[in-house]
């Protein structure tokens, strides 16, 4: 038995090793910072479990005015106490679920997203240790629930869901239902959260999902960019529209 630890470790540290690279080819760094948007972030956080890349999540309080009882990633708006969108979905992290700081290794902030309320969503991802216990803050999070990275690109269950973006183009938004045996319930991730769980098992893995993407996958960070600046234009088209 004693022989098995050393090799799962190496294991463990292989699959970190082989995302930690990809990641970091796709960090965006502060460029997105500037855009003159409400900021926010979330934590994508990232843990190795029977030798796979897993993927933490949340679901949003009953009690919360937006999107009650939605899962998402743990995070929120930016203070003005926050040095950057790191820092932000630091604080939030350990508001929501009890994370400390130090306990997550930060890799990268990937290209952001725009959220129904117009805020500049930056996902940043970190590892975080699978022996990590959540302390759900009820006020806000209800359950907290872990996904295999992989199902985010072969899903047993899967729908696109047609959606009209508020400066009024169509695009089709992923929506998953995922099985989990472990809290025996199912949960919809749909929305930025899948877009942004998609992508990172994307950028991870490497190959072809088994349902439709709007990216270049041979040109994934220069396609993913693109689409974040058309869509980040189309809200200004909206805006003198509507002057």
């Amino acid at each position: 038995r004693a022989v098995t630890a050393p090799l799962l470790f190496a294991s463990r540290q292989s699959v970190k090793e082989r995302a930690r690279l990809r990641l970091r080819e796709f960090d965006v760094g502060d460029k997105f910072s500037h855009l003159p948007l409400p900021k926010a972030s979330v934590l994508l956080p990232l843990m190795v479990r029977a030798g796979k890349l897993h993927l933490l999540l949340t679901v949003r309080s009953m009690e919360l005015r937006r999107s009650p009882g939605e899962v998402c990633f743990p995070g929120g708006k930016s203070e003005a106490t926050d040095k950057d969108e790191i820092d932000t979905a630091l604080r939030e992290a350990k508001e929501e679920v009890g994370l400390q700081p130090e306990k997550v290794e930060v890799i990268c902030r990937l290209v952001p997203g725009i959220d129904k309320m117009n805020h500049l969503v930056t996902p940043v991802v970190g590892f975080i240790e699978d022996t990590f216990q959540a302390i759900p803050n009820p006020d806000e999070v209800s359950d907290v629930f872990v996904v295999p990275l992989e199902y985010f690109v072969k899903p047993l269950n899967y729908k696109a869901l047609p959606y009209k973006t508020s400066s009024g183009y169509f695009r089709q938004i992923h929506c998953f239902m995922y099985d989990d045996h472990e809290h025996k319930m199912s949960f919809k991730i749909w929305g930025l959260t899948a877009h942004f769980a998609v992508f990172l098992a994307l950028v991870i893995f490497g190959k072809r999902p088994t349902f439709e993407v709007d990216y270049d996958l041979d040109n994934l960070i220069s396609s993913s960019e693109k689409n974040f600046m058309n869509l980040y234009a189309s809200l200004f088209e909206r805006k003198k529209s509507n002057l």
